[in-house]
């Protein structure tokens, strides 16, 4: 190992530590380079697995939720705290639920050195606690701080997994470094960043690089953020991977959300709160141009929904409704949670953005996931090579909306009020907004283009919205069956597409009117 880390130009750590920073102790200097970082994953991958080891897991163990929201970094200990640097970084003590170490490196004009664990960085809320811990524990990821040094707007955590405030600072939807066999019948596999080379940026810079040694069973990795902060966080990403064995479903830029119901599942809800959602929906720009949104699902059984494409402009997990009145939650605030947008840097080629929706009865499980599925065989000895840049915001990712926009979809019992009701049918209701549409005056010659995989469309129309810019489609499904049913629906007049197209997946049987 020794050599390995000789070869690559990496840091091997030292027994003594050296000058300390911000109360921090660390490593002696050695040299370090992101192409380093690339040789040395691609030695990994060219030799067996080795799973890390977890010293005193036992005693990890012990440190559950209450215990570990006790351990908190001691703010003095901050560093890189310069005058209204949003860049200053404090780090995570493990625990129950984060038991692997992590290694942190600090990187100053081409020099690396190793952050040494020390308890006395932490303050504890049970006084006797600092001592019943070992002192050769470790670190399990770290945080960047707002300049007042109170809250922290960006968290690298558990396993690949890392997210940002948007520009409300709130957080919610995390993103991942990479999926391994997610949505299969058979556990998944969890690459996790092992090592972080945090390089310390210029007076006024506007960004700060972090670099990432990423590792699991099949696939090593090296990463480069790139990571900005002006309003909306923006993530310019690096992946370089290298497999060491055959993968069925590599899953490139994962997000990972929760949802539990919205207006569109209200009945499923078994809380007082309207809805309850990190992400109501799925935003895909394809590559020919056209703009879709599929709403979320809280389905019965697992489902993996997959969007054939070539070169996609764009994905993402969206928060589109922002109305407190929608959610009355002033403790968790969902209106304010992030949306994040995937942004491919060149070509990806042929591939399917996958959305994976799984059954939850709570808030608390994130049970949405959604990433970019290459079309190609992965196989050992592949390297692969992806660049993306991720958006955390807070409004449309498209900016001012050129195009006619899905901001809810109701459904309800089919036919007509005051009739007897048909069977096997339910109404569809989906409001749109924006772009062409605000140019619009009460008509009645616009058109819903739909399409149903199966069953009859019934009595399709489309109106304004007394009082507002919407405008509402209506129409009913006639199906038979419990099948799902995959539905496609935008508005058009004389031809010409005035909306992103809608799309839906309906169980029926699972109506949720």
């Amino acid at each position: 190992m020794t050599a390995l880390f000789a070869s690559a130009g990496l840091p091997w750590p030292k027994a003594e530590a050296a000058s300390a920073d911000g109360g921090l102790q660390l490593g002696e200097e050695a040299p370090y380079s992101f192409d380093a970082l690339k040789k040395r994953a691609k030695a990994l991958a060219e030799k067996p697995y080795v799973a890390p080891k977890i010293p005193h897991e036992d005693v990890l163990e012990t440190l559950g939720f209450e215990a570990y929201q006790g351990i908190t970094f001691d703010p003095e200990k901050t560093m890189w705290r310069e005058k209204d640097s949003p860049f200053a970084f404090q780090l995570f003590h493990q625990g129950k639920f984060f038991k692997t170490p992590v290694k942190l490196y600090t990187v100053e004009d081409g020099a690396a050195r190793q952050i040494r664990y020390s308890p006395d960085v932490f303050s504890y809320k049970d006084g006797s606690l600092r001592n019943k811990l070992p002192d050769d524990l470790g670190y399990a990821g770290f945080r960047m701080m707002e300049p007042d040094n109170k809250s922290d707007w960006l968290s690298f955590l558990g396993a690949s997994y890392f997210r940002a405030a948007g520009p409300e600072r709130q957080y919610g939807l995390s993103a991942r470094g990479l999926a391994v066999d997610t949505g299969l019948p058979r556990p998944e596999e969890f690459p996790r960043f092992s090592e972080f080379w945090l390089h310390k940026p210029k007076d006024g810079a506007g960004a700060v690089e972090v670099d990432a040694l990423l590792e699991s069973e099949s696939v090593t990795g090296a990463y480069r953020f790139l990571i900005s902060q002006p309003d909306e966080v923006v993530m310019d990403i690096e992946a370089d991977l290298y497999v060491r064995k055959p993968i069925e479903r590599l899953g490139i830029a994962p997000l990972t959300s929760m949802f539990w119901f919205s207006e569109t599942n209200r009945k499923d809800g078994v809380d007082w709160r309207p809805e309850v959602h990190d992400s109501d929906g799925l935003a895909m720009w394809t590559g020919k141009g056209e703009r879709i949104w599929r709403p979320l699902n809280n389905p019965a059984t697992v489902r993996t929904s997959a969007f054939l494409d070539e070169n996609p402009r764009g994905f993402g997990l969206l928060q589109r409704d922002r109305l407190f009145a929608d959610y009355e939650d002033d403790s968790t605030f969902y209106d304010k949670r992030p949306s994040v947008w995937v942004e491919p840097i060149g070509d990806w080629g042929a591939g399917e953005v996958h959305l994976l929706e799984i059954p939850t009865d709570d808030e608390i499980y994130d049970n949405i996931g959604a990433y970019w599925k290459p079309a190609q065989p992965i196989k050992g000895g592949d390297e692969l090579k992806f660049s993306y840049r991720l958006h955390w915001v807070a409004g449309d990712p498209f900016g001012a909306p050129t195009i006619g926009r899905v901001v809810s979809t109701r459904t309800g019992q089919g036919g007509v009020p005051g009739q007897p009701r048909p069977a096997n049918t339910t109404k569809f209701v989906i409001d749109f907004e924006g772009g062409p549409l605000d140019r619009l005056e009460q008509r009645f010659d616009l058109d819903a283009v739909i399409d149903a995989s199966r069953g009859e469309i019934e009595n399709p129309y489309v109106i304004k919205v007394v009082g507002t810019d919407r405008w509402r489609a209506f129409f009913d499904l006639n199906v038979e069956g419990t099948e799902p049913v995959e539905i496609r629906c935008y508005v058009a007049l004389d031809g010409e597409t005035l909306t992103e197209t809608w799309l839906y997946q309906f169980v029926p049987g699972a109506n949720p009117a």
